[in-house]
């Protein structure tokens, strides 16, 4: 099983960008999808997650500014970012829970490689 993570790159504050993140591989089902991110000097910090009933959390300092969204049929969840800020500045990672094979099959934790945002002032 692999993740893809796409979308990164620079933008100037109050622009947007869209992730994207597609799961390959032998998948049974996928139960949470979601975006961490890791700024320098700091710890990850998890963004956003949505169910595989598409109910979503989000961190205090995102809402209202990020969207994330899941194609099931394409095993793909996205990011689109809103009126990004300097501080959102990070190596964004998305992350899947997913169960192969079958579903007696443990559900595992799998992350994607890391897209930058870099966000000018």
């Amino acid at each position: 099983v692999q993740l893809q993570a796409s979308g990164g790159g620079l933008v100037q504050a109050g622009g947007c960008l869209r992730l994207s993140c597609a799961a390959s591989g032998n998948i049974f089902s996928i139960n949470d999808m979601g975006w961490y991110r890791q700024a320098p000097g700091k710890q990850r910090e998890l963004v956003t997650s949505i169910t595989a009933g598409g109910s979503t959390n989000y961190a205090d300092s995102v809402k209202g500014r990020f969207t994330i969204s899941r194609d099931t049929a394409k095993n793909t969840v996205y990011l689109q970012m809103n009126s990004l800020k300097p501080e959102d500045t990070a190596v964004y990672y998305c992350h899947a829970s997913i169960r192969k094979d079958s579903r007696w099959s443990p559900t595992l934790n799998y992350w994607g490689q890391g897209t930058l945002v870099t966000v000018s002032s």
